[in-house]
């Protein structure tokens, strides 16, 4: 099983509350996430990329860095865990994400692969008169088929004349080529989304759902492996949880209890704002689903609360499950959890009794 970092590309990590850590995001942090993160044998790290905050008292997201230089950085102080930026698909041409990644590719050898974003914020792209009008919403994953299409066209064959919607490329050359297949990532939860991952992506991200039941994002899991049979690729889940542990069930809840007291209610309020300006989105989409109103303060990821036994038995859970490739994991003190995770956790992982430790 897959062990990945969501690395603190933005201020506060994922939670929305004056009671948790405050910092800012930086490379040194990242840097030390990452290399920690590598020294206890954990497979990957991914950065988002958020290019407006929530504001509140926190500035939630207010700062925050970009993601293809910032693992461009850490690909050249790294040896072995792979590395994924993102691309918020409005924002930068296929054909340049696609040179990027093979840049970043020569400084980490087939260590390197991109999150496809789509968007669901629209005031991030408004802001920069890039916001294509709210029909977007509807066609999101058309553009994004497009855009996937041009970057593999130029990765395979070093050329590209995709004539689509969105896309028009004349003889559109990239050279050199990658040193190996750039995997993509993707966070769909609706249908279309599950669709477009199981025909282009090679992993995509399942938001788990609710504190301490690490198995009630099955069917979702299920929906993957459904909508891969039909198109004969194996295209695996990425289950995202946060984690806070501790040495007894009681503490950690405590720590749960006190950011969810401390939930930044201004910041939640612009999420939530944000999150219903897509009508057509279902109710299993990203927008719908991080707004919900029980856990909202770390967007309603999957929560991981309990004692070091009690995390790994719940992470095991998650693990077990048919369709499950990978889990990926924050914390609320990314520096402090990942020792905790490195040295109480993990061992106690059954699908983890492979991997070194620090």
């Amino acid at each position: 099983m897959d062990i990945g970092v969501f690395i603190p590309i933005g201020n506060n990590g994922w939670l929305i509350s004056e009671a948790s850590p405050q910092y800012k995001p930086s490379f040194a942090l990242n840097k030390t996430v990452v290399q920690k993160a590598e020294a206890y044998g954990f497979d990957f790290a991914l950065s988002m990329i958020k290019l407006h905050g929530f504001g509140g008292k926190t500035e939630f997201w207010d700062y925050c860095l970009e993601s293809f230089t910032l693992m461009a950085g850490l690909a050249a102080v790294t040896s072995r865990i792979k590395l994924y930026a993102s691309t918020a698909i409005l924002t930068l041409p296929p054909a340049l994400v696609a040179r990027m990644a093979t840049t970043i590719d020569s400084i980490a050898p087939g260590r390197f692969g991109i999150n496809i974003v789509t968007g669901w914020q629209k005031v991030e792209y408004e802001q920069m008169g890039l916001w294509p009008g709210d029909q977007y919403f509807g066609q999101r994953y058309d553009y994004a088929s497009e855009y996937v299409t041009v970057m593999k066209d130029l990765w395979s064959k070093g050329l590209s004349n995709h004539k689509g919607e969105f896309f028009q490329m004349d003889n559109c050359m990239m050279k050199p080529a990658p040193s190996a297949d750039i995997k993509l990532v993707v966070a769909g939860q609706s249908d279309r989304g599950m669709e477009f991952a199981s025909h282009l992506a090679d992993f995509n991200f399942v938001n788990g759902l609710g504190v301490n039941t690490p198995t009630a994002c099955q069917p979702t899991v299920q929906r993957l492996v459904d909508a891969s049979a039909a198109t004969g690729r194996d295209v695996g889940s990425y289950m995202l949880f946060m984690v806070i542990a501790d040495e007894t069930d009681e503490a950690a809840q405590a720590k749960w209890k006190r950011y969810r007291d401390g939930a930044d209610v201004d910041a939640l309020a612009w999420m939530a704002d944000q999150g219903g300006k897509d009508q057509s989105a279902g109710a299993s989409s990203t927008a719908r689903h991080i707004n919900l109103p029980e856990g909202a303060v770390n967007f309603n990821m999957g929560t991981i609360v309990g004692s070091y036994a009690t995390a790994a038995r719940l992470l095991d859970e998650a693990a077990a499950m048919p369709g499950a490739k990978g889990i990926m994991l924050t914390f609320d003190d990314f520096i402090a959890g990942l020792d905790t995770f490195g040295q109480h956790v993990q061992p106690l992982m059954v699908c983890r009794q492979d991997r070194a430790t620090a």
